[in-house]
């Protein structure tokens, strides 16, 4: 594995305390079909969507540093927030739950519209499952308050609270991340392959942080471009940007190396906003489920994978980008929380077959 970047930041990362939790090395995957359909690149997928705590997903490897930490400080309760259908508040439950931690969730009212199904199915029905105490909380541009609020009331009752922020999109969260870069980085050399392009989702930012910052350490220069399923780029660069130098700071990383590859976002396919799904993220799960078997979300991997094939249709990508990377952050069960979804492929594939 190069390390040409910053070997020294690499060594303080592969220290770093963690609990063991997900199922690593997580596959990459061609996707060849949908690759032949599309006639670009050939592209594959990081199955993140398989770390296996609580049905996967991207968070149990930040979980794994974030909850190593809350251990080492002695805590009994761990705090967070999130959407209703937050699958980083699912991850956290369950984490919690095999740790013997009790689990306080602020879930944000955040999508307007749902039915009671959105309330009661999906990942919030699994929040219940690993018996996290669930608050249910107005949405919020700024969590923090609710989360010093909640901690500051366990606190009082004599707990000792530890708050995760929004996604575990904090420094911790990141490095985790940018160990998962380092992890993708040997796969595809073991493949032989070259890996020139990266096209991965973000809201609260702490993924895509790491990932840039795993490019920088190994030095990495090919395309990394994030698809907002929530905020305009100017919103969505910042959200990333925390995390991104909170974690290098951790890792006393080179301030030279910092920055490249750059944050780029693509907010062209968030619609009308976070966990509401755009027909062009019903077709792309529909396209991934027929070709290749694989099943994304409503609320985030649908949107970035309906990026992806809009960037390949518009040539964004040069010609000597051979391998391209959808990184599948996981998230499916929330499509048991939008029966809109089902009901409208029911009828158009009921007069399909009549």
């Amino acid at each position: 594995m190069p390390c040409k970047g910053d070997p020294n930041a690499i060594d303080a990362l592969r220290k770093l305390k963690r609990v063991s939790m997900a199922h690593l090395p997580t596959p990459v995957e061609p996707l060849d079909r949908l690759s032949a359909a599309l006639g670009g690149p050939r592209i594959w997928m990081k199955r993140d969507d398989c770390t296996g705590l609580a049905t996967g997903g991207n968070k149990t490897r930040k979980i794994e540093f974030l909850m190593a930490d809350a251990v080492a400080k002695g805590a009994d309760t761990v705090v967070t927030v999130g959407a209703i259908q937050s699958n980083h508040a699912r991850q956290v439950a369950a984490a919690s739950a095999r740790l013997g931690l009790r689990c306080v969730l602020g879930l944000l009212d955040a999508v307007p519209d749902r039915s009671q199904v959105y309330r009661l199915l999906g990942n919030v029905f699994l929040d219940k499952l690993f018996d996290a105490e669930i608050r249910i909380s107005p949405d919020l541009e700024d969590t923090e308050p609710l989360l010093d609020s909640i901690a500051d009331e366990l606190s009082r009752q004599g707990r000792q609270p530890y708050v995760i922020p929004l996604g575990g999109s904090n420094g911790l969260g990141a490095a985790a991340y940018a160990e998962a870069f380092l992890e993708l980085l040997a796969q595809f050399e073991a493949l032989q392959e070259p890996l020139n392009a990266i096209v991965v989702p973000i809201v609260s930012g702490g993924t895509l942080a790491g990932l840039l910052l795993g490019a920088s350490l190994s030095g990495w220069r090919g395309t990394m471009i994030g698809i907002s399923a929530s905020d305009k780029a100017e919103r969505a660069i910042q959200r990333v940007r925390v995390p991104q130098l909170a974690a290098a700071e951790i890792l006393g990383a080179s301030d030279e190396i910092i920055g490249q590859p750059p944050i780029v976002i693509d907010d062209r396919f968030v619609g009308k906003g976070y966990g509401i799904p755009t027909p062009e993220c019903v077709q792309a799960i529909e396209l991934l489920a027929r070709k290749e078997g694989l099943l994304l979300d409503p609320v985030y991997t649908g949107k970035a994978m309906a990026g992806l094939l809009t960037l390949i249709r518009e040539n964004y990508f040069q010609a000597d980008v051979n391998n391209l990377l959808f990184w599948h952050t996981g998230g499916s069960v929330a499509l048991h929380a939008y029966p809109e979804i089902a009901v409208d492929f029911e009828k158009r594939t009921s007069r399909r077959e009549t």
